[in-house]
């Protein structure tokens, strides 16, 4: 009988495999011309969504100051990714909206996302695959979704 896994190997693997499927990405987009698209970046742009949204809650839901969101936002502007225009529901506003740029980035990374996944389908099956799917939903607890990522692994909580 083989010896259990250490149970710290667990986290390891796990970011193990999500750090390939962000590289992966991330090549095919360099591929695609956005060579300084960051892995932040897409968390950043899963934040602002087809809608757009604030300095102030693009913070709050990346789990960073109004002033690192500030940082993030004039560089991918700088970039062509995003755009600050008026609020049409409040002049007092400013919204942060994704350019034709920035959803380009999204279109990539979703068609790169599939193709990673058919690869692990190929590598494993896709009832494994499908069974790793239906497992993690069990295991990640509550909204498995949440984007404060950047501000998490940059805490000293």
């Amino acid at each position: 009988m083989a010896e259990p896994t250490p149970g710290y190997e667990l986290p390891l693997q796990l970011f193990a495999a999500f750090r390939a499927i962000i590289d992966a990405a991330h090549a095919d987009l360099a591929r695609h011309g956005h060579t300084g698209v960051k892995p932040l970046h897409g968390f950043v742009f899963q934040a602002i969504g087809a809608r757009g949204t604030t300095a102030v809650e693009l913070g709050t839901r990346l789990g960073v100051t109004k002033q690192a969101a500030g940082k993030t936002i004039a560089n991918l502007e700088k970039q062509g990714y995003v755009e600050r225009a008026a609020d049409p529901d409040d002049a007092r506003r400013k919204l942060v909206r994704l350019t034709p740029k920035g959803l380009d980035v999204l279109a990539v990374s979703a068609r790169s996302f599939d193709a990673v996944q058919a690869r692990w389908a190929e590598a494993i099956g896709p009832e494994r695959l499908a069974a790793l799917h239906a497992d993690l939903r069990t295991l990640a607890p509550g909204d498995h979704f949440r984007l404060d990522v950047p501000g998490w692994f940059g805490t000293d909580r």
